[in-house]
């Protein structure tokens, strides 16, 4: 089967500026979101490339760090660096030895927590550090520049890129790069093998997880319950497992980037808020594949077609701040009598409140929960939106507009 094409990432000019600024340059990312493809179509021509995850090669660099790096001298890409946590260290010196030195080593790896600390340790004020996720749907549709929702200066919305059943084949594919990228692939069998080969890889190398089928109900469990409020104990009583457990597992999957816990937002505002967090998987064909979801048609019609669109809408948010290399602050709204906004992210100083409909049709009543929350808020709520699965712009009043989800 023939390669598929390579996309332009989002993130492709801020990891060039970054080369040309720090001594090192650390991508994050989960496992087959384009971590080593970008690297390469960036810098291939400056730099060499060793891949960590070979055992004889992972070994050659625990039993003698410094030889490894003499035989693999910078400017180099050193590829899952967190099979290899020794190298840090080693790599901490030498670039104090030559400050000065710009872009010497470019590491990736695939494990948020572990990475987290050890960079944080060895290379900090030494790297700048970055996050990839999975293709968004502006990367797949080659537009540049930000989503309208988040441009510092919101400006006219396109056309919708997708649209009807298009959409949701898109969204039952999910937005990793081998299915998202190479149509010809069977989605349903590379997801299958991802979840598979996440489970064998990357939890057991985390945490010891004794019973791995037991983790894959955790695993759909808390599917069935994406974009509502995570209650582990209801999971822990339902699973038999100890909440202690449950509560670890959704740190394994939070380190290994599939799934986002978004926090309420809280601002002192003289109500009673919900405190309690939701929890989003990070692709929805990971998603759909966990619910056992195979028809775009069913996804669209079925009683969980609100959680997949608010799933991808959460997403693109996501890849949005990430693409222009900033850290995503995405919170939710939601006070005790009911009061609701899916979604407000915090940018520019501001807050723009986003609401996700599973419907085709937006209209006016839609915007509710934006309307009640800037009178609480006031003036640090900016322009608000109503995300919908149709095809038209639409201004709802007070400064919200209904945009379709294939424009953002």
């Amino acid at each position: 089967m023939p390669r598929a094409p390579y996309v332009t990432r989002a993130l492709e000019p801020v990891l060039r500026r970054a080369i040309r600024e720090f001594p090192a340059v650390v991508l994050t990312g989960p496992r087959q979101s384009g971590k080593t493809t970008l690297l390469r179509h960036l810098f291939a021509r400056s730099h060499a490339y060793v891949s960590l995850d070979p055992p004889d090669v992972r070994a050659a660099a625990a039993a003698d760090p410094r030889g490894f790096l003499d035989l693999n001298p910078p400017p180099v890409i050193l590829d899952e660096v967190q099979q290899a946590p020794e190298l840090l260290s080693f790599i901490k010196e030498r670039i104090d030895r030559r400050r000065e030195r710009r872009g010497a080593y470019v590491l990736t790896g695939s494990q948020n927590l572990s990475m987290a600390h050890q960079v944080s340790e060895s290379l900090a004020g030494r790297a700048g550090i970055f996050r990839l996720p999975p293709l968004s749907s502006r990367e797949i549709a080659g537009r540049r520049g930000p989503s309208p929702v988040l441009a510092t200066r919101p400006g006219r919305a396109r056309p919708a890129m997708l649209q009807g059943l298009a959409l949701w084949q898109t969204l039952v594919r999910g937005f990793y790069p081998e299915v998202a990228a190479e149509h010809g692939r069977d989605a349903h069998q590379w997801l299958a093998s991802y979840v598979q080969t996440y489970l064998e890889r990357d939890v057991r190398s985390l945490r010891q997880v004794g019973d791995l089928s037991q983790f894959q109900m955790f695993l759909r469990a808390l599917a069935a319950r994406s974009g509502q409020l995570l209650n582990l104990a209801d999971i822990s009583r339902d699973l038999g497992v100890a909440l202690n457990t449950v509560k670890a597992w959704l740190s394994v999957l939070e380190a290994t980037y599939q799934v986002v816990v978004v926090r309420p937002y809280s601002a002192n505002v003289g109500k009673r808020l919900v405190k309690t967090p939701k929890v989003y998987f990070t692709d929805t064909g990971v998603l759909c594949y966990l619910m056992a979801l195979r028809d775009a048609a069913h996804a669209a019609a079925g009683p969980v077609s609100g959680a997949i669109i608010e799933t991808a809408v959460l997403a693109e948010l996501v890849k949005g701040e990430l693409g222009a290399g900033r850290e995503p602050r995405v919170f939710f709204w939601r006070t005790s009598i009911g009061s609701e906004v899916d979604f407000l992210v915090e940018t520019g100083g501001r807050l723009i409140p986003i609401e996700v409909k599973a419907s085709s049709t937006p209209r006016p009543a839609m915007a509710a929960g934006i309307h009640a929350l800037r009178r609480d808020l006031g003036h640090v709520v900016g322009p608000g939106y109503v995300i919908h699965t149709g095809d038209i712009v639409l201004p709802l009043g007070e400064g919200v507009t209904a945009l379709p989800f294939g424009s953002l």
